[in-house]
């Protein structure tokens, strides 16, 4: 490996969102590094829900995996490491990223690097098997079946009316906490069938036909109560110390403001995906990397040059054509025979 490389983009984080940015910008002809620490939102994912052409049988690191393998295929630097440091290092909005076993540069920078959610205390079952955090990717397997509720603030209170939509079994545990939503949530949360729960969770028991999955919870008080599975709602610690060390702004929630095609405040830095705001889905994450991609493409792009630039540098001789690189083009010959 390099210790030290020159590339026309770097996308920091290897989910959904910044794996479809360097996509775009690789097929579009731009020299592209993904620096990925691996894990994530979307490796953690047992099945894959909501992403059309995908069967559900795929699993987070089979759906990353196979993205990896098509970016490596149309010629994409993919690296395993972690990004410690970032800083601009003149006015042509170059970057320097300083990873644990290289640095290297680039012209612009794509933040991919999301969040994680702040998980309850145990005992708790295993994520994907009882656990889960995203409401539009799970509701629909808890259709008619009792699902509880964790967390004692406003995300959590909403969360088990919407609920309701789905099953008629809803349980709200506050573990103990008093509660921290607003008088007039209490008030519509009360008026919803969501039985709340005070005590806090003792122990938990696995589901007698399948020992993968909960069972239901024991609590302090005594009571047991079924359930297939349900939400941990205690808010979400968003990866944004790189933005802030670049200069992006910061909203007041953690995550970082962008445009309509995820351009930050800083010139040259993009965020797309978990980083920013909006809904934490696998085809919203993509829908933001392929217009930060596209965008970055419409601003990188050496051609059509303008009448400015035809003065300054004259007209175009036949060897100043095509822009993308040499190992872009060899990339691309090779698959087009097959070869790669």
């Amino acid at each position: 490996m390099d210790d030290s490389a020159g590339y026309d983009v770097a996308v920091i984080g290897g989910g959904p969102a910044g794996l479809t940015a360097a996509l775009y910008t690789t097929r579009l002809g731009h020299d592209t590094v993904v620096l990925n620490r691996g894990g994530g939102r979307a490796a953690m994912m047992r099945d894959t829900h909501n992403v059309i052409g995908v069967t559900e049988e795929t699993s987070g690191n089979e759906f990353l995996q196979a993205a990896i393998e098509q970016l490596e295929g149309y010629g994409t630097d993919y690296r395993q490491t972690f990004v410690t440091d970032a800083e601009r290092v003149d006015d042509e909005r170059a970057f320097e990223l300083t990873t644990n076993d290289a640095e290297l540069f680039a012209d612009r920078v794509v933040l991919a690097t999301g969040f994680s959610d702040v998980h309850p205390d145990p005992p708790l079952p295993r994520t994907g098997r009882g656990l889960h955090y995203c409401l539009h990717c799970d509701a629909y397997m808890f259709v008619d079946e009792p699902v509880y509720v964790m967390g004692h603030g406003e995300s959590a209170a909403h969360v088990a009316m919407i609920m309701l939509n789905f099953t008629d079994e809803v349980d709200l545990l506050l573990r103990g906490h008093d509660p921290e939503w607003s008088e007039e949530t209490d008030r519509q949360l009360r008026a919803h069938p969501v039985d709340i729960v005070d005590s806090d969770v003792e122990s938990k028991f696995a589901d007698e036909d399948d020992p993968e999955w909960l069972g239901g919870f024991e609590f302090e008080n005594g009571e047991r109560r079924e359930y297939m599975g349900g939400f941990g709602m205690y808010g979400s610690e968003y990866n944004n110390d790189l933005a802030r060390e670049l200069g992006c702004e910061i909203n007041d929630d953690g995550t970082v403001a962008v445009d309509d095609h995820g351009n930050t405040s800083a010139d040259g830095v993009y965020a797309v995906g978990d980083l920013v705001p909006g809904h934490n889905q696998i085809p919203v994450a993509m829908g933001q990397g392929a217009k930060a991609g596209i965008d970055i493409h419409y601003d990188l792009r050496r051609f059509p040059m303008s009448l400015d630039e035809l003065e300054a540098e004259g007209e175009i001789a036949a060897d100043d054509v095509p822009a993308i690189s040499d190992e872009l083009r060899e990339r691309s010959a090779a698959r087009a025979t097959g070869d790669d």
